[in-house]
């Protein structure tokens, strides 16, 4: 049974809109994630924005908690249906049916489209609704029917605004799996499993606690696919579902296992963590240390250590991305156009974590012997800052032992060290969401934007807003303030290009252009009084021709990474200004001088080849079919611009360009860098600001050339390095030369040195000493400004120097290693000097 298409096809049936799944990452600046169905129209529930045509809608939106308030990442594979990644089912009433309607379709889907039996379904009713009570009872006996509080039934956006109360369908499991003493209507077990939450959106609340019934209440609903599939399918756990056993079939392939529900927790949360990590990676979140980007490397890394734990030692989950894709690409076409890219990023994730989660795991088991009650805090903070183990990776470890963790030391460790990043995550989106766009846009609808053919126009002033987007009638000279034009030729900053600036003729200087819920304003400092129905005449500022020059390059280096370095590119990002671009894309590794150069080359030639731009306004389909690019996330109406430079470049674009490619004038990429993993980013400066670099370029040269008094600048510089390298070996000469007196003793018949070498090549001394002794220990020590440079050597004796080097480095908090006969580490606390000088001394009298 398809639970999603039924669902969305019963409810189009019922005069409602399909709505597609909005992204993840939400237009909201309170969320990190989307983690609901209603939050995709959460302005239209607000009044922020006009009730759509029709005022009703279904969706399967993909939804994500593992952050912030609704966070279920410490549930997952622990219970049966916790995930982090998810999809609601949901239909929406903004203002048109209400209680009655809702209740009948509920009913009617799940006993006649699911065909589930009406004596296993239960209702619950908040306490105070008498209306959803004897609405139910034209369905259900009142045996199946349940009040409850506010805490279970209630349901409200925050502190204030939409709320009202809620009633939740469940679905009774049978006593044969379910016998707990929680297990009954209305209790915290799971026999009785909640598939379906109708809120019913009656009251506003104001500041005060007062509620307000509102004059047009609405509906949200929302029904968790998994769930529902999982009992459609007679199962108890929704890991037990065709949504999941792939998965999991699969990773017990690899482990070359059985998996067995009681004992298989670790393949669950693999199995729904490679879910969401594919999710979050097709839609251009990367792996970071902040952010999105680093709740998705909290999320995988949790699953490799689940790998680790069945007896995964390589990477493995990236050989799990074709089964998600398998199973969810013909919902989400574009799991499969991203997949190679997604499984790249994965694998380059997950060895980089295998590198260190064996010695990660080796220190914290040893420091578990040594607790009692709560894990040192220190030493989750060196598991998270040396061995790349989150947090909530070492927390989770614990609870499995019932062991809590001194997370006061580790936040005051963690701010110490990092300060300047005490925010976890920025949000994105518009901030003002409590502006006057929704009256702005019931009396106007959105404004016209002229400028892809004009940069000037007479224009009308329909509103003017202060600049905390309320509505005002006029604004004296001297001000700052938003306007409204009936049509403007300014561009407001979307896709990557800046917003536009200029004038309106005499009366005010036009800052930046930006967009709000789809109306386009510009931000004015005044000259002169302006009022509202003023005609004012609008000019584009020049600086618009030099950020369409490098508008169009960027489509031309797009084009061009993906013939150069494969079909695996895709755009994670990109700023067009008047003075640069920058686009990030995903790949692997750093590009080599010889790409760089080539890509500069290719890039450059289209542009000397003079192109004409080319521009339709097509479908989105046929747009796709015809092979033009397009970003995910970008929000394209059901007709799209394609922007086109012969056969070079077809890209989805609602920006401004060049008429011809070679108004752009050059191409010159000034810097390739990593941003993420898996995400590079190549900085390049066209027209204006590439003859500007070549200036600057020129200038810096010119003085090379007066310093190295010559014209043959390599020849000079190879000539100084030749100078430096003389230098060095002298001194290190001069530094060998001096007569050092180590502290030496004998253990046994062997000679073992542990002593701080001021000056000179520890190596070389450790070099020299093997020379002179039959049989040797030695472990130097060297301070170079706070951190300590440690080399030990080892000549037939039982200390092998890898292993001593292993038990020292952490001491200093460094860490290194090397061979039996020979190793070297690094140290970044020099104060702890001492002690490394005793425990070193220790260990080898142990040894010996």
């Amino acid at each position: 049974m398809n639970v999603r298409k039924k669902y969305l096809d019963f409810f189009k049936a019922k005069g409602h809109d399909i709505v597609a799944s909005s992204p993840l990452v939400p237009d909201d600046a309170t969320l990190l994630f989307n983690n609901a169905g209603m939050v995709p129209f959460k302005s239209i529930f607000t009044g922020e924005i006009p009730t759509p045509n029709p005022p009703r809608a279904t969706s399967c939106q993909t939804c994500l908690r593992a952050g912030g308030k609704h966070n279920d990442l410490e549930n997952v594979g622990h219970t049966s249906r916790h995930h982090t990644f998810f999809e609601m089912l949901g239909n929406f009433s903004f203002g048109d049916y209400f209680k009655s309607q809702a209740i009948d379709y509920a009913w009617e889907f799940v006993t006649k489209e699911l065909n589930f039996s009406k004596e296993k379904l239960y209702v619950t009713v908040h306490d105070s609704d008498d209306e959803a009570w004897d609405l139910w009872l034209k369905h259900v006996d009142e045996s199946h029917l349940k009040r409850m509080g506010d805490a279970d039934n209630f349901w409200q956006m925050g502190d204030t605004g939409p709320c009202g109360p809620c009633s939740e369908i469940f679905i009774d499991q049978g006593a044969d799996n379910f016998s707990g003493e929680d297990d009954y209507f209305g209790g915290e077990g799971d026999r009785f499993l909640e598939i379906w939450n109708l809120v019913f959106m009656q009251y506003e609340r104001d500041k005060s606690g007062k509620l307000t019934p509102l004059p047009k209440p609405s509906i949200d609903t929302g029904m968790g696919l998994e769930r529902v599939v999982a009992v459609s399918e007679g199962k108890i756990s929704n890991y037990d579902s065709s949504l999941f056993m792939p998965i999991i079939d699969e990773v017990a392939k690899l482990t070359n296992s059985t998996y067995e529900y009681e004992s298989g927790a670790s393949y669950r949360v693999i199995a729904d963590h490679i879910r969401t990590s594919v999710f979050l990676l097709a839609q251009g979140i990367n792996f970071s240390n902040e952010g999105r980007g680093y709740v998705l490397r909290r999320i995988l890394r949790r699953a490799v250590r689940h790998g680790y734990l069945l007896g995964l030692r390589d990477a493995f989950m990236y050989k799990l991305v074709d089964v998600v894709v398998s199973l969810l690409s013909d919902v989400y076409p574009y799991l499969k156009e991203k997949s190679p890219a997604v499984k790249e990023s994965i694998k380059l994730e997950e060895e980089r974590f295998f590198k260190t989660i064996s010695d990660g795991i080796a220190l914290f088991t040893k420091e578990l012997a040594n607790t009692k009650d709560t894990f040192s805090g220190e030493v989750a903070f060196k598991l998270y800052d040396t061995y790349g183990f989150p947090l909530d990776l070492t927390e989770d470890m614990l609870k499995e032992k019932k062991i809590s963790l001194d997370v006061k030391k580790f936040d005051e460790l963690m701010a110490k060290q990092k300060a300047s990043s005490k925010a976890a995550w920025k949000g994105s989106g518009d901030a003002q969401n409590d502006g006057d766009f929704k009256t702005l846009l019931e009396r106007f609808g959105q404004n016209e934007f002229v400028g892809y053919s004009s940069k000037q126009t007479s224009s009308k002033v329909l509103a003017l807003l202060d600049e905390d987007f309320k509505i005002i009638d006029e604004i004296s000279s001297g001000k700052k303030a938003w306007i409204l034009l009936d049509k403007t030729p300014f561009y407001a900053e979307s896709g990557g290009q800046s917003g536009d600036c200029g004038v309106l003729k005499n009366f005010a200087k036009v800052l930046d252009t930006k967009k709000f819920h789809g109306l386009n304003l510009s931000k004015i400092e005044l000259d002169k009084t302006l009022k509202v129905e003023d005609i004012v005449e609008c000019f584009v500022d020049i600086s618009r021709n030099e950020i369409e020059k490098h508008h169009s390059a960027t489509h031309l280096l797009h084009a061009t990474l993906f013939d150069i370095l494969g079909d695996h590119i895709s755009q994670a990002g990109s700023f067009n200004d008047a003075s640069k671009l920058r686009f990030d894309f995903s790949h692997p590794k750093a590009m080599s001088k010889e790409e760089l150069e080539k890509v500069e080359d290719i890039v450059n030639r289209s542009i000397t080849q003079g192109i004409e731009q080319v521009t339709k306004i097509q479908s989105v389909d046929e747009a796709k079919n015809s092979g033009a690019k397009a970003q995910f996330g970008e929000k394209y109406g059901s007709d799209v611009r394609v922007v086109s430079f012969g056969d070079v470049s077809v890209e989805l674009c609602g920006g401004t360009h060049v008429k011809n490619t070679s108004s752009i004038g050059t191409f010159i990429i000034t810097k390739e860098s990593g941003v993420s993993a898996g995400v590079r980013r190549i900085e390049a400066v066209c027209g204006e600001a590439a003859y500007k670099y070549f200036k600057e370029q020129r200038a810096v040269l010119n003085d090379a050339i007066a310093s190295l008094k010559t014209t043959d600048v390599n020849h000079g510089i190879t000539k100084l390095k030749e100078q430096v390298k003389t230098l060095k070996n002298e001194l290190v000469e001069s530094q060998n030369s001096l007569s050092v007196e180590l502290k030496e003793s004998m253990i046994s018949d062997v000679k073992v040195i542990v002593d701080e070498l001021k000056n000179g090549d520890i190596k070389a001394k450790i070099d020299d000493l093997k020379n002179q002794n039959e049989k040797l220990a030695v472990m130097l020590f060297q301070v170079k400004g706070e951190k300590v440079l440690i080399a030990a050597g080892s000549k037939n004796s039982n200390v092998k120097a890898g292993d001593w080097i292993k038990n020292i480095a952490p001491i200093l908090g460094g860490g290194g290693g090397g061979r039996p006969d020979f190793a070297q580490a690094g140290g970044k606390d020099a104060s702890k000097l001492p002690d490394a000088l005793e425990k070193s001394m220790n260990y080898v009298k142990e040894v010996l």
